[in-house]
């Protein structure tokens, strides 16, 4: 049996997020690893002002994601199988020995600015529950709103403009959906509008070495392993226009036989979404769920 480490993607951040990062030597060495590459930016990326900007955002994410990973690691959890949705595809790519944590910072800052540039304003994602991938397919139009994420059997998150999305949410209500709200995240992730920026980072990403991965690698585009290093790339990518199908991934993880299913901080949100879609082994997240625990969880697994 396998362990899976999950990184979560936009919408889990909040001010104060690196604080609550673990208190390890490996976050210690990492965080004077990051300064050294964004410098004085890194001491103010998790303030509320700084999180208004998809940069930050992301950057935090991936420096939170990372620094759990390698406690972990140094706890003696480590990840037989990695994968993560939309930002957390980069610090997933990281942890398995894909991509060089420097060079990750780097394309995280740019990707981050990149969406932001490209749609500053007026513009994200609204989860809509209750309703079916059907049913929500037959409210958007492809040209105005999107598919953006298939998180569970009855979570779909839309992307597109402001006023679009809302008359599909309410759209959505009306067919019966339980809940339909917008999202703290002010891009339009995962659809065609996002297309130029991935192509540009695409580019950017020629300058960097994407190696074959240490572990399995998912993508949470497509729901399949990736083992070479210039497809690897073109996944990290494309992933900002590209559907999630955080669903899909998941039902193939447990087909991989993944087990233990551990969410890097910050947050629980996958957690959940991952327990709708698999249906045999145990999810926890880092920020909810005790080392001791998680230790005891994977020895299992692993059958130590």
């Amino acid at each position: 049996m396998k362990v899976m480490f999950t990184f979560p993607g936009q919408g889990t951040q909040y001010p104060g997020m690196l604080a609550d990062c673990p208190g390890t030597p490996a976050t210690r060495e990492l965080f004077t690893q990051t300064r050294v590459i964004l410098g004085s930016e890194f001491d103010n990326l998790d303030t509320p002002q700084a999180l208004k900007h998809t940069r930050a955002v992301q950057l935090c994410l991936l420096i939170s994601a990372v620094a759990t990973a390698r406690s972990l690691a140094d706890a003696g959890v480590r990840p037989d199988m990695v994968c993560g949705l939309s930002i957390g595809a980069y610090p997933a790519a990281v942890v398995a020995g894909a991509l060089a944590y420097e060079d990750a910072v780097r394309l995280v800052a740019l990707r981050g600015s990149l969406m932001e540039e490209a749609w500053p304003d007026g513009y994200g994602l609204t989860a809509i529950m209750g309703l079916s991938l059907g049913q929500v397919e037959k409210l958007v139009d492809n040209q105005t709103t999107w598919v953006a994420n298939i998180n569970a059997e009855t979570q779909i998150v839309i992307a597109g403009g402001t006023a679009a999305m809302a008359q599909v949410a309410q759209q959505a209500l009306a067919l019966g959906a339980t809940r339909a709200k917008q999202l703290d995240v002010s891009v339009p992730s995962h659809c065609p509008l996002l297309d130029a920026p991935a192509e540009k980072l695409a580019q950017a990403m020629q300058s960097v070495t994407v190696s074959r991965p240490s572990c399995t690698w998912l993508s949470g585009s497509t729901a399949r392993a990736v083992w070479q290093g210039p497809a690897l790339a073109n996944d990290l990518a494309f992933n900002m226009a590209r559907t999630v199908n955080w669903r899909d991934a998941m039902v193939a993880a447990m087909e991989r036989d993944a087990r233990l299913f551990i969410e890097m901080q910050p947050g629980s949100t996958l957690t959940g979404l991952t327990r709708q879609a698999v249906s045999q082994g145990e999810c926890v997240a880092f920020a909810t769920t005790p080392l001791a625990t998680i230790q005891r969880l994977a020895q299992r697994v692993k059958g130590e």
